[in-house]
């Protein structure tokens, strides 16, 4: 029924269009889960009549895994906005993720291009989520509610905002809602695209780009604010890690003798598991330069941002 802009789909699209009885999607995912080709399901759908109907769809998949497939794979729903909240808990009772797409960053953009979508109802029904998963937890012994989590997704390179804004808005999405991954999608051009859309594809290194962002936001404590200052696109020369303690030469080079683990982390080719070795190395003896090649550190990476008992970085380094 909708008409996003981005969508093959669409309803404005002339390309035929088919769906999936439910219990032909639980008999193929079992055919494939029974030949050990698949560990799980990954539902998804437009919008069937009404956000209810679509969602009792993706319910009934589920069901007929669970109760009368006996499947205990894996399985993540696409849960509709603006479904039934009675429809949303169960859901929850049913698979290991649900994930509620916001598809755009801004809600400017959402209005432009996937007009019959609301930044509101999606925000409401990543709270119901995230309610559902708190209750879940506190009842202990009571029955699982999405034990992997929710994520969404968000469409990257369909409209103009910049990296600033994504970070920003997933930042906040992890800050509110207990989200436990964003997804990003490169925009792909489609066949006869409307104009409200662009005809060719961002670079596909911004997407890998997006991804360690976020990846230093949710492992490494980084801010948004932190891995860009103000508005733009991130570097597509340079990692983000390695573009931040480029533009933070004032901390660098870190005594890997005396910084704390959370600095230590931030040095580019050390990591969260490499800098809590090194903390418990330091407790027996004076970290050395061979010490890092034993670590399998990536030296080269990191020679110019350390010093050890035995090394310091020359000033052409």
């Amino acid at each position: 029924l909708y008409d996003c802009q981005y969508c093959i789909n669409r309803r404005s699209s002339d390309v035929p269009r088919a769906r999936f009885a439910p219990h032909e999607v639980a008999e193929l995912t079992m055919d494939f889960y029974r030949r050990n080709c698949v560990s799980g399901l990954f539902l998804s759908s437009g919008i069937i009549r009404s956000a209810d109907y679509t969602m009792e769809q993706l319910i009934e998949v589920a069901r007929l895994l669970r109760e009368e497939h006996g499947f205990r794979g894996y399985i993540h729903l696409k849960t509709i906005p603006d479904a039934d909240p009675l429809l949303i808990e169960q859901a929850g009772r049913l698979a290991d993720r649900l994930s509620v797409n916001i598809e755009l960053p801004t809600e400017a953009s959402l209005l432009r291009l996937a007009p019959e979508k609301q930044v509101r109802s999606i925000r409401q029904t990543m709270s119901q989520i995230h309610d559902h998963e708190a209750e879940a937890k506190a009842e202990r012994r009571g029955p699982a509610f999405a034990p992997a989590g929710q994520s969404t997704q968000m469409i990257v390179g369909a409209d103009a905002t910049d990296d600033s804004s994504i970070l920003a808005t997933a930042q906040s999405l992890y800050r509110v809602h207990r989200l436990r991954r964003v997804y990003y999608s490169a925009f792909s051009p489609i066949p006869r695209s409307p104009a409200s859309v662009p005809f060719a594809a961002p670079p596909l290194l911004r997407e890998h780009r997006l991804y360690q962002a976020d990846f230093l936001m949710r492992g490494y404590g980084f801010s948004a604010g932190e891995l860009l200052t103000g508005p733009g696109n991130l570097a597509l020369d340079v990692d983000p890690k390695l573009a931040w303690a480029l533009s933070h030469r004032e901390l660098f080079p870190l005594d890997l003798n005396r910084a704390p683990a959370e600095l230590l982390a931030r040095v580019p080719g050390i990591g969260l598991v490499n800098a809590k070795r090194l903390v418990e190395l330091r407790r027996h003896k004076r970290v050395r330069f061979e010490d890092l090649r034993r670590l399998r550190v990536s030296l080269d990476k990191v020679r110019p941002f350390v010093v050890t008992a035995d090394y310091r970085p020359t000033q052409a380094e």
